[in-house]
C-alpha cells in the first residue's frame, strides 16, 4: 500500500517521506532493566520490514534510524561506502576517554586514525594463514572448559546458569588470545582480579546504555552515580589490560615476531595508548558475542537431531578420537561451517549492526542526509522468506547447495569496511568449540517449547536455553 507508488520509475523522494511506524513515545527509554536504551533500540525490525518495505524510519525519543532490510539496498550501499565509513558514535566511551587522556580504539575512532590503526590488526587478525596459528591457545582453553561442563552438569546433563558459564569460556578464551594470560576463570575457585575484571566489564556495558539516551555531559557535570560506575569501571578495565599487556610485550620485545600482540605492535605506528584501548575494546566486542553465538549454535542443532548426527559423523572422520581438533582439520569439515553459518542466520548474536552517513546519498530511492544513522538488519534479512525459503527451517545444508545466497543477505559480521575484525578469531573459537562439545555430548532438546530471541544490544533468549550434555 502506502509504498507503491515510492518505486515509480527512479524517482527521489525526500527523507522526510520514508515510511515507518509511529513516534516511539519517549517514556519507553526511560525504565529499561539491563543495558538501558539497547533493551528497546530496536523492537525486532523483521515486522516491521513486512509491514514498511526494504527501508523504513524509525523515531526513538530523539533517536531517529533508517532500517535497511534487502540485500540490494545493502549492496548499493557497500558500493557507495566512504574510504573511512563511520559507525553510530559511543559517546560515553569518548568522554571516559577524554577525561582520562586514554587513547582510542577501532569501535570509536573515526578517518584516518581508524584506517591506520585498523590496518595494523587486519595484517594479523583478517589472514587465515595467521588466525590458524592460534588454535593451540584456542584449544588449551577448551580442555578446560569440557572438564568444567563435566562438574557443572546435574543429573539430566543440564547446566545452572549456562549463560555465564559459557561467557567466561569466552572471556578466558579471548583474554589468552589478547593479553597472553590465563584468568583462571574455569577453576573452582576463582582469583580476585579476574572476578573484578569481569564485574567492571558488566558495570560498564550495564551503565553505558542509559548514557547513549541521555546526554553523556549531563552526567559528568553533575557527577551522577551512572558517571561514577562507568568510569570506575573503565579505569579498573584498562589497569588489568595496561598491567597484562605490557608484561606481554615486555616478554617478547627481543623478538617480537614470536608473539602475537607484539608482532602488531611493533611492525606498525600504533602508539601505547592505541594499542591498550584497541585490545580492551576488541574484549568488550567480542567476549559475550562469541558466547552467545556458541548458545544459540547449541541450541538450534539441539533441536534437529538428524542435523547433529550428520555433524558427529563428519568430525568423527576428520579428526581421531584421541586427538585435539586443530585448524587444519576444520578444513575437512564444510558441514560444521554451515550449521554455524546457518545458526547465525536465524539467530545472529548481532542483530544489527549501524552507519552514520559522512555523505548524503540516494538510496531506494531515497535521499538520505549526511548524518543519518543506518541499522543493517541482519535479524530480518536471515527470517526473509525471499532470500531463504523455508526460513524457519534449520537447514545447513542450504549453504553447501549449489542455488548461490546473495552474499548481502548473510552479514552477521556487518559488511564493508567496518566489517568485524575479529571475524576470524570467533569463528576459529566457534568451530573448534563445536567440534569438541559434539564430539563428546549429544546435544539434548530438554522441551520443545519455542524460545523467543529478544533484542538487547545483542540477541539473547527469552528464557534459559532447553538443553543439556549427555555424554556419547
Amino acid at each position: 500500500g502506502r509504498r507503491g507508488h515510492a518505486w515509480a520509475r527512479g524517482q527521489r523522494h525526500p527523507y522526510a517521506a520514508l515510511p515507518g511506524p509511529a513516534m516511539v513515545p519517549e517514556p519507553l527509554l526511560c525504565h529499561m532493566p539491563r543495558g538501558g536504551l539497547s533493551r528497546c533500540w530496536v523492537s525486532p525490525p523483521a515486522g516491521y520490514h513486512r509491514q514498511f518495505g526494504k527501508i523504513f524510519r524509525m523515531k526513538l525519543g530523539s533517536f531517529d534510524c533508517v532500517h535497511i532490510g534487502s540485500p540490494c539496498l545493502l549492496e548499493a550501499l557497500y558500493r557507495k561506502e566512504s574510504a573511512h565509513p563511520q559507525r553510530l558514535e559511543i559517546k560515553p566511551w569518548k568522554a571516559y576517554r577524554d577525561y582520562r587522556g586514554e587513547g582510542y580504539g577501532l569501535l570509536i575512532l573515526e578517518g584516518q586514525d581508524w584506517q591506520r590503526i585498523r590496518s595494523a590488526f587486519q595484517k594479523k587478525l583478517m589472514k587465515p594463514t595467521e588466525i590458524v596459528k592460534l588454535d593451540t591457545t584456542v584449544n588449551e582453553v577448551l580442555m578446560d572448559f569440557m572438564h568444567r561442563i563435566d562438574e557443572l552438569c546435574n543429573h539430566n546433563g543440564e547446566i545452572e546458569d549456562i549463560y555465564s558459564e559459557f561467557n567466561k569460556w569466552s572471556f578466558e578464551s579471548t583474554c589468552l588470545v589478547l593479553y597472553g594470560k590465563r584468568f583462571g576463570l574455569l577453576q573452582q575457585e576463582v582469583g580476585e582480579e579476574s572476578l573484578n575484571f569481569i564485574k567492571a566489564v558488566k558495570t560498564m556495558m550495564g551503565t553505558f546504555g542509559m548514557m547513549m539516551v541521555t546526554p553523556v555531559a549531563l552526567h559528568k557535570n553533575l557527577n551522577t552515580k551512572i558517571w561514577q560506575a562507568h568510569t570506575k569501571a573503565w579505569d579498573s578495565i584498562f589497569k588489568t589490560a595496561k598491567c597484562s599487556i605490557d608484561n606481554r610485550l615486555e616478554k617478547y620485545s627481543a623478538n617480537p615476531s614470536e608473539d602475537f600482540l607484539c608482532d602488531i605492535y611493533f611492525g606498525s605506528e600504533l602508539s601505547k595508548k592505541e594499542l591498550y584501548a584497541s585490545i580492551t575494546e576488541f574484549q568488550i566486542a567480542g567476549v559475550e558475542t562469541t558466547a552467545n553465538s556458541l548458545l544459540w549454535a547449541l541450541y538450534n542443532i539441539s533441536r534437529y537431531p538428524h542435523v547433529q548426527h550428520k555433524l558427529f559423523q563428519e568430525i568423527q572422520s576428520a579428526v581421531s578420537a584421541n586427538e585435539s581438533p586443530n585448524a587444519e582439520d576444520l578444513k575437512k569439515m564444510p558441514y560444521l561451517k554451515a550449521c554455524l553459518k546457518e545458526s547465525m542466520r536465524i539467530t545472529p548474536s548481532v542483530p544489527f549492526t549501524t552507519r552514520t552517513l559522512d555523505k548524503e546519498i540516494v538510496l531506494g530511492d531515497y535521499v538520505l542526509p549526511e548524518g543519518t544513522v543506518l541499522m543493517l538488519n541482519s535479524h530480518a534479512l536471515g527470517s526473509n522468506e525471499e532470500y531463504f525459503s523455508d526460513w524457519t527451517t534449520f537447514k545447513p545444508e542450504r549453504w553447501l547447495e549449489k542455488n548461490i545466497i546473495n552474499p548481502f543477505a548473510h552479514i552477521p559480521f556487518g559488511i564493508g569496511k567496518r566489517m568485524c575484525i575479529g571475524r576470524r578469531l570467533a569463528e576459529l573459537q566457534l568451530h573448534l568449540a563445536l567440534c569438541w562439545l559434539v564430539r563428546k555430548y549429544q546435544i539434548v532438546a530438554t522441551d520443545n517449547k519455542p524460545v523467543e530471541a529478544l533484542h538487547s544490544g545483542i540477541l539473547i533468549p527469552s528464557r534459559k536455553l532447553p538443553i543439556a550434555f549427555q555424554r556419547r
